[in-house]
């Protein structure tokens, strides 16, 4: 659907009408959580909202996870390729997941989109994806091992459940009372964000809202290109190690940024993809270069598709950074992490102002699976572990959180040992995880768990041979690292069983100190010493 040219919108009806997209996606995000049941989604928030015009380009995403934009920038091309537009209606929902064939980028988030029709006329795309904590277990030698891969197909034609795709899709889980739920609470967020946007139609006219979606896109590309105009014209390059424990030796990836005028080109290079969780499709590195250049340019752009358009990404087709079929694809979400360091990395010899320091750099993350005790019930929970995050030019770095392409929750403890046969024995910040500088960087976390029944047990992390670099002189932070009890089965490529009470214990890592330890406040030192922070 094009608007007609005739239809012009002024500035403040732009913003109105952009304010109004920003808080349906929103809406829906809260709606999808409130409604969920899974703890990884109604704790943990899990999950990410957008609206999408009719062509597959962003409109707005909701402040969730940065990382599940490569989910819904791939969903809808794939669904237009595979279902012509005049064949949908209203109630139309589609699902989807697969990395190489439904847009995704790893199997656990299925992604609901249903078209949005306002008086006959399809106008829009509500969406939304939630990270099923279900495919545990499995082996990452390719995507065959992973899960269920769902290419994009109706789950609901014209308001009708495809009961026998449902069942097909359950079938193929572990939980599978977990999954119809929270599936439910995604339809459920999708319907009220198709009735927000109706709602919105009736209000200002459709031709008008769907110029003002136009204008945002327009008005976030004038904003990426003046960012990327204020960085000086050059070629930035940078490099880094990464590590994790599928892998015996770490790999080198490196970036090539060139910055011409209002233009950005970035080039990346990696070794060929692996038999390994951890390889990226080319969504999943769009949208981490979308996330990490917007940090620098302008962290004010608004988050559509008009962003991109000054950006040009390359990597060479099946290497790491930019796998193709049939490479593994779950644990992608730690090499995104390291791309955010390479590019901060090398902006950061241009403009280090406007770049913090090496945060955690990994997704530390502890996936169990086992049977409740009494009632043989499968059971399923994944947790995932903030670190700290980089010193600033004028601020520490902050402790224990989330940083760059996941911004989830932690499982609180009692909402754990009242789900699961676990036990948290210790929950704390690392001491002197954090460099030193001027600014000192964020401390790491450890999180101590105890089986409470057998259980099988997947751990990840990065950062365990080399460590968070600091800036202008700022110290490194320290790595991340796993230990286990007494009588723990060595684990093979992070991948293992507990018995009944035994521990393992996660630390994370923390970040790097900006500026020269020696700048540092004596009013700051004693702080530090305080908080024990060295």
């Amino acid at each position: 659907m094009t608007t007609p040219a005739s239809v012009s919108v002024d500035p403040i009806t732009v913003e109105v009408i952009g304010s109004s997209f920003a808080s349906i996606a929103e809406e829906m995000g809260e709606a999808l959580v409130k409604a969920s049941y899974s703890t990884n989604i109604k704790e943990r928030r899990d999950c990410s909202t957008a609206l999408f015009d009719v062509e597959g380009q962003t409109l707005c995403q909701a402040e969730h996870i940065p990382m599940h934009l490569g989910s819904f920038i791939g969903i809808i091309p794939h669904i237009l390729k595979r279902h012509s537009v005049a064949d949908m209606k209203p109630g139309d929902v589609f699902i989807g997941n697969d990395a190489y064939e439904g847009g995704g980028t790893h199997l656990p988030d299925i992604v609901l989109a249903e078209p949005v029709f306002h008086e006959g006329v399809m106008i829009a795309w509500a969406v939304n994806t939630a990270h099923h904590s279900d495919f545990a277990d499995r082996g990452h030698a390719h995507i065959y091992q992973e899960g269920l891969r769902i290419p994009p197909i109706r789950l609901y034609d014209g308001g009708v459940l495809m009961k026998d795709v449902q069942e097909l899709i359950l079938l193929n889980c572990q939980v599978p009372r977990e999954r119809l739920s929270d599936l439910r609470a995604q339809m459920a967020a999708n319907r009220l964000g198709v009735e927000r946007l109706r709602a919105l139609c009736d209000k200002y006219g459709r031709d008008t809202v769907l110029a003002a979606g136009r204008a945002l896109q327009d008005y976030a590309e004038r904003k990426m290109r003046a960012g990327i105009a204020s960085i000086p014209d050059g070629t930035y390059r940078f490099s880094d190690s990464f590590d994790n424990p599928e892998i015996d030796e770490p790999l080198t990836f490196s970036v090539a940024i060139t910055v011409d005028g209002e233009e950005m080109r970035l080039a990346f290079d990696s070794p060929p993809q692996m038999r390994a969780g951890f390889n990226m499709v080319y969504t999943a590195l769009l949208s981490t270069v979308y996330y990490a250049v917007k940090t620098v340019a302008d962290p004010t752009i608004p988050p559509n598709a008009g962003l991109a358009r000054p950006l040009t990404v390359t990597a060479t087709e099946g290497t790491v950074l930019n796998c193709v079929h049939p490479a593994a694809v779950n644990g992608r979400i730690a090499a995104c992490q390291r791309v955010v360091d390479l590019i901060h990395g090398a902006l950061a010899q241009a403009v280090p102002d406007r770049v913090i320091a090496a945060c955690s750099g990994a997704v530390a993350s502890a996936t169990f699976a086992g049977e409740q005790p009494g009632s043989g019930e499968l059971w399923v929970y994944l947790e995932t572990i903030g670190g700290g995050s980089g010193a600033r030019a004028n601020k520490d770095g902050l402790h224990g959180v989330h940083v760059h392409m996941t911004n989830t929750s932690n499982l609180p403890v009692e909402a754990l040992e009242l789900e699961y046969p676990l036990t948290l024995l210790r929950y704390e910040l690392v001491d002197g995880s954090g460099g030193d500088g001027r600014q000192r960087g964020g401390m790491g976390l450890r999180r101590v768990y105890r089986a409470e029944a057998p259980c099988r047990l997947n751990v990840d992390n990065s950062r365990l041979t080399s460590r968070p670099w600091g800036l202008a002189g700022g110290g490194e932070g320290q790595g991340g690292s796993f230990a286990f009890s007494e009588g723990v089965v060595p684990f093979f490529k992070g991948d293992g069983a507990l018995a009944a009470g035994q521990i393992v214990e996660i630390i994370t890592p923390g970040a790097g100190g900006y500026g020269s330890p020696a700048e540092r406040s004596a009013e700051l030192r004693a702080k530090d010493r305080a908080e024990q922070r060295y």
